[in-house]
């Protein structure tokens, strides 16, 4: 594919010699090699928009000029990202049902579904649509999914739970599994509280690889519209999380935690149950959430505080020896001299 060609599909303004040079694929910026494109996204990074051996390189339209051919868009990342899906060849599943699977007599499947092997489709369920289910997906009775359904194998949707259109459930997602609720009896054994309220995905979500979604004791787990959910999520039972919301790897959210819209969690944040987070709030990873946070804010460690104040007491963790040292020696100064010491 022409480099013209690739800059009219991307939306992206062509710089620098054009000559009708091959596009073979995309790579990385220090792997790229002759035919193939890459991105830059920081302006910093110009030293290696210099020095890689790409035949072309997609910048934001602030980045500095180099003596490189660039394709310049304003969102350079999500460009890439379209970049990629013009070479990268999806598998197709065309429809069909595979021999092995089991598909209960009440169950109703809409137009163009692939069924693949050992799949299993319990009683009353209802999927729209072109959905695509690959081989071990388990689609437990009375559940309700719509249309562009894709789930990869092993995947399982629980009893019950509602799946919007164009839901993608990555392999080993399990979606409405029993929460996590148990009360002591008069004997001191843990007493298994039923969990009678579904999980319910909106539109657009994604669940990645072997995260949970709990369903709930009573109400509902509810994901918002368009939210991704990366690989060893736990969501406990009864929490909601908003729209175009992050939920990066190792997150846990405890039960009946409310997470708002365009939240980004960072790998293994947690938040403890019944807390809220505002909209538009940014935890950086590894940061324990034990109280509400406002709406906007961007917080870090444990607790969390404001980010800015966290990164003024971790430059200060290095030099506690060091300040340590120097208050001994100003105590002994000060006794040594008669000196009132608090």
């Amino acid at each position: 594919m022409k480099l013209q060609e690739i800059a009219h599909r991307l939306g992206a303004t062509l710089e620098g010699d054009s000559n009708p040079v091959e596009i073979t694929g995309v790579a990385g910026i220090e792997e790229a090699g002759e035919g193939q494109i890459t991105f830059v996204a920081n302006p910093k990074y110009a030293p290696a928009a210099r020095s890689t051996k790409a035949a072309a390189v997609i910048v934001g339209n602030d980045f500095p000029s180099v003596e490189r051919v660039l394709l310049r868009h304003r969102n350079p990342y999500l460009a890439f990202a379209h970049a990629i899906e013009l070479f990268y060849r999806t598998p197709r599943h065309p429809p069909g049902v595979h021999p092995t699977a089991v598909i209960h007599p009440t169950a109703s499947i809409g137009g163009g579904a692939h069924i693949g092997a050992y799949v299993v489709i319990e009683e009353d369920v209802k999927i729209g649509n072109n959905c695509t289910l690959l081989p071990h997906v388990v689609i437990y009775s009375g559940a309700r999914i719509g249309d562009n359904f894709f789930a990869h194998a092993h995947a399982i949707v629980r009893e019950r739970c509602q799946v919007g259109d164009n839901v993608i459930l990555q392999n080993g997602a399990v979606v409405g599994a029993d929460g996590f609720g148990f009360a002591k009896d008069d004997r001191g054994e843990w007493h298994k509280i039923a969990q009678s309220g579904p999980a319910v995905l909106e539109d657009f979500v994604e669940v990645q690889a072997n995260a949970c979604v709990d369903r709930a004791s009573v109400g509902e787990t509810r994901i918002g519209w368009g939210s991704k959910i990366d690989n060893l999520v736990q969501v406990g039972h009864g929490s909601k999380v908003g729209r175009r919301t992050l939920l990066c790897a190792q997150v846990g959210l405890a039960g009946s935690t409310r997470v708002g819209d365009d939240v980004i969690l960072a790998g293994q944040v947690g938040v403890a149950g019944h807390c809220t987070v505002g909209n538009g709030v940014i935890a950086t990873a590894q940061s324990g959430i034990p109280n509400d946070v406002a709406a906007g804010k961007v917080v870090s460690g444990y607790p969390a505080i404001d980010n800015r104040q966290w990164l003024r007491a971790v430059a200060l963790f290095s030099r506690l020896p060091e300040l340590a040292r120097n208050l001994r020696a100003s105590s002994r100064i000060s006794r040594g001299t008669g000196a009132a010491v608090e």
